[in-house]
Order: structure tokens, then C-alpha cells, then sequence
């Protein structure tokens, strides 16, 4: 038997582009955009894009090393950014790796306007299961895919 754990963790990350709040939002709103940046390299197996309140993102993979991932988000909270008013995402997502549900996370993404661009601020809460041990491999994951947003924003 296979004994139950949590563990609980939580990051913020913090990135100022130089690109408006409505142009680094629909990064993440924007189909053909966010596919740009997320989850490069992967074989898609399966996926599905419906962003709205109440609406369902998954996308299933399988990695260079032969890994098969799956993402499956529902998002709670989202505000478009305005010229002077701030925006955010919230949802949140299970992440599978092969069969094995390995967390459960919420996030939020706020869209800040600032002179000359936009301070993004993004902030997760993970619950790692059942001896999963992230080792913070997601902040670093995350990390990594905002560089890829902002090299997808000036390209």
C-alpha cells in the first residue's frame, strides 16, 4: 500500500516587459498565442482550449525522454487588463505524469500597467502528492516558460 502524503508549497514570480497589459494577457487568452510559448517540444496527444470563467484548458503530452504528461486547468477569475486598471487569471490545474496524479495547484496571474510596459506577478500554491517531491522543479519550469512568453512577445 502506498502511503498518502502532502506536501505544500507556494512562489511568486515577478517579470516587467516592455509590452502593454493587453498584449501580454492575450499571450495566455489567445490560443494561437499561448502556443507560441507553452509546453515547446512536446508531442501533443491530446488538447483543448476553452478560455472563459468556467472553461477548461488540458493539454496531454508526450516529452523528448518519452514521458507523457497532462495538464488539466479550469479557470475560476479572469479580468482583461484595462489602460490604467489591472487584469488576472486565476485557475486552477491538475498535472498528471504518466498515470499518476502528482498535484493539485492554484494560480494567479495579475496583469499591472506601468509606465512604459507591465509588471507581471504570478503566484502558485501546489499540493505535491503522495511522496511526489517537486524540489522546486515547477518555480523553475515556471520560470523557464515566461522566458519563453517574453521571447514570444518580441518575436
Amino acid at each position: 500500500m502506498t502511503a498518502r502524503s502532502v506536501v505544500h508549497a507556494s512562489f511568486t514570480i515577478t517579470r516587467r516587459w516592455k509590452h502593454s497589459p493587453a498584449r501580454v494577457f492575450d499571450a495566455f487568452a489567445k490560443e494561437e498565442a499561448k502556443r507560441k510559448w507553452f509546453a515547446p517540444g512536446i508531442e501533443v496527444l491530446e488538447k483543448s482550449f476553452d478560455f472563459r470563467e468556467g472553461g477548461r484548458e488540458s493539454l496531454s503530452g508526450r516529452h523528448p525522454n518519452g514521458m507523457v504528461t497532462a495538464f488539466n486547468c479550469v479557470y475560476h477569475d479572469i479580468v482583461a487588463p484595462g489602460a490604467a486598471e489591472a487584469g488576472r487569471i486565476v485557475y486552477s490545474y491538475v498535472l498528471h505524469i504518466e498515470d499518476k496524479k502528482v498535484s493539485v495547484s492554484q494560480a494567479a496571474i495579475e496583469f499591472h500597467p506601468e509606465p512604459g510596459g507591465t509588471k507581471l506577478v504570478l503566484t502558485e500554491y501546489g499540493d505535491y502528492l503522495d511522496g511526489y517531491d517537486d524540489a522546486g522543479k515547477r518555480e523553475h519550469g515556471t520560470n523557464w516558460l515566461m522566458d519563453l512568453l517574453e521571447k514570444s512577445l518580441t518575436d
